[in-house]
């Protein structure tokens, strides 16, 4: 029985901390849609340029092209009727707003795939994730593995003393870290 109508859209959220694996999964999912011959679109915010400006990045080197945006309204402007898939990449960064573009675009009969942080090195939800997990129909949650225990790790451990939320950083800045050796350093 095929479930999904092909007029229909939907939202897939993968979640997890840093060094999760939430960008190869992203990547993986946009391959699987391009060796469909599924037309894709991928988004990521203008902010993250830890590893290149333009491809979304992960830590193990892999890549995808991508738009850098500044705002997620921008997506509209890069809309085409021939487009199937939109892949969003650290959602995190991004306001509110994304939950109502991402919810709209399903509506629309997109495919639309969404990755980033569930949680900030605090420990606490991060910014729209909890309201686009709410939303989505799969969700998918990574986990790491500790650096300091080796257990299962669904935590960000911020390694430098910054207060603010955002702080865009990879290996220098964070590591995974299981519940018990997460750390809060304000």
């Amino acid at each position: 029985m095929n479930f999904i109508n092909h007029k229909t859209g939907w939202i897939e959220v993968i979640c997890g901390s840093m060094f999760s694996g939430k960008t190869e999964d992203l990547i993986g999912r946009i391959r699987r849609a391009q060796y469909a011959k599924q037309n894709i679109l991928v988004f990521k915010p203008a902010i993250d340029n830890r590893y290149d400006k333009i491809n979304i990045v992960s830590h193990s080197k892999m890549e995808e092209p991508s738009i850098p945006i500044e705002v997620p309204s921008d997506i509209y402007v890069h809309l085409k009727d021939d487009i199937q898939v939109i892949a969003i990449d650290e959602a995190q960064f991004f306001d509110e707003s994304i939950v109502g573009i991402c919810n709209d675009l399903a509506d629309r009969g997109y495919r639309v795939i969404v990755a980033g942080l569930d949680q900030d090195y605090r420990g606490e939800p991060f910014g729209c994730m909890p309201e686009l997990l709410a939303i989505a129909e799969f969700v998918t949650k990574n986990l790491a593995i500790c650096m300091k225990c080796g257990n299962p790790a669904n935590r960000t451990q911020r390694l430098v003393h910054e207060s603010e939320q955002i702080l865009v950083g990879s290996t220098e800045s964070y590591e995974a870290r299981c519940r018990n050796c997460h750390e809060v350093l304000d």
